[in-house]
């Protein structure tokens, strides 16, 4: 009966994937965490955090969807609801 073999190529790839789903994790979290905050200041109608915070929102989207985090179709639709909710939130104050 054989032993088994480490690939050195496979364990290095390995190691690589651990590190970029822990850091693509980190990303994506930070991108909900921002997307939470957003919300929440639209919720409770404060329009003027909202829109201080709509364009640090829109940069972290486009840079997710740069990366690859997200889709970028995906990175269009949380920007444009996004914009929406402001809007209807400026129009019903």
């Amino acid at each position: 009966m054989a032993t088994k073999k480490k690939i050195s190529s496979a364990v290095k790839a390995y190691r690589q994937n651990v590190k970029r789903r822990d850091h693509n994790r980190q990303l994506r979290s930070r991108l909900r965490s921002a997307l939470k905050s957003i919300r929440a200041a639209i919720d409770t109608s404060d329009l003027v955090a909202a829109k201080a915070a709509l364009d640090d929102t829109f940069s972290l989207v486009d840079k997710m969807a740069n990366k690859g985090i997200i889709h970028k179709n995906a990175a269009g639709r949380y920007k444009s609801r996004l914009v929406k909710r402001v809007a209807s939130k400026g129009k019903a104050a």
